[in-house]
C-alpha cells in the first residue's frame, strides 16, 4: 500500500474541511438574506434522515474501520444538511454559528475514524492534524459569529446616530412642518 506524503495528506484533510465550510458559507449567506420556511426545513430534515438511513444501511456490508468511516461520512452529510437548513430557517448569527460548530464536530469525528487505519506515529500525526483542523473550524465559527454581531451592532449604532441627526434638523422647524419632519424621521429609521 502506497503511503501518502505528510503534506499531501494534510492538504487533503484541509480540502475536506474547506469543502464543508464553503457549503455552509454559501448556505449561511443565503440565510443572511432570506429566512427559510419551516416547511423547507422540515423537508430537508426528512430527506437527510432518509439518506442517512440508506447510507448507513450500505455501511453494514462493510466491516471493521471501513464500516466506521462509512457511518461517519453519512453522519457528516446528514449534519451538514440539517444544520445548514436549521441555520437558514432560524436566520440568526447564533444559528449559523451552531451549524458551523456541529459540522466541524462531525468532520472531526470522520477525520478521527480515518486515523484508525494508521499505526504508530502516522496515527498520532493524523489525530493531531484532525484536532488542529477541528480547533481551526471552531475558531472560525466563533470569529464569524462575533463579526456578524459587530456588524449588526455597528449598523444599529449608525442608524441611531442618523436618526438623532434627522430629529435635530426637525427642531429648527415649528408646528405642522416640525410634526411632519419628525414623522418622516421616525418612518425613515423605523423608530
Amino acid at each position: 500500500m502506497k503511503k501518502t506524503p505528510h503534506i499531501a495528506r494534510t492538504a487533503i484533510q484541509a480540502l475536506a474541511f474547506a469543502a464543508g465550510g464553503l457549503f455552509l458559507a454559501a448556505a449561511t449567506h443565503a440565510a443572511d438574506t432570506h429566512k427559510g420556511s419551516k416547511e423547507a426545513y422540515e423537508h430537508t430534515k426528512s430527506e437527510a434522515k432518509a439518506k442517512y438511513d440508506a447510507d448507513t444501511e450500505k455501511c453494514k456490508s462493510l466491516s471493521g474501520n471501513a464500516a466506521d468511516v462509512c457511518k461517519a461520512e453519512a453522519k457528516v452529510q446528514r449534519v451538514t444538511a440539517v444544520s445548514t437548513a436549521e441555520a437558514q430557517y432560524k436566520n440568526t448569527p447564533k444559528a449559523a454559528y451552531e451549524a458551523r460548530k456541529d459540522i466541524a464536530g462531525a468532520q472531526y469525528d470522520l477525520a478521527k475514524e480515518k486515523c484508525d487505519d494508521k499505526t504508530g506515529n502516522d496515527k498520532d500525526v493524523c489525530k493531531k492534524e484532525a484536532e488542529a483542523a477541528h480547533t481551526a473550524a471552531k475558531a472560525d465559527a466563533e470569529v464569524k459569529l462575533k463579526t456578524r454581531k459587530a456588524i449588526n451592532d455597528a449598523t444599529e449604532d449608525k442608524a441611531d446616530a442618523q436618526y438623532a441627526a434627522a430629529k435635530e434638523k426637525c427642531d429648527s422647524l415649528a408646528g405642522d412642518a416640525k410634526d411632519a419632519c419628525q414623522a418622516k424621521a421616525k418612518a425613515d429609521f423605523a423608530k
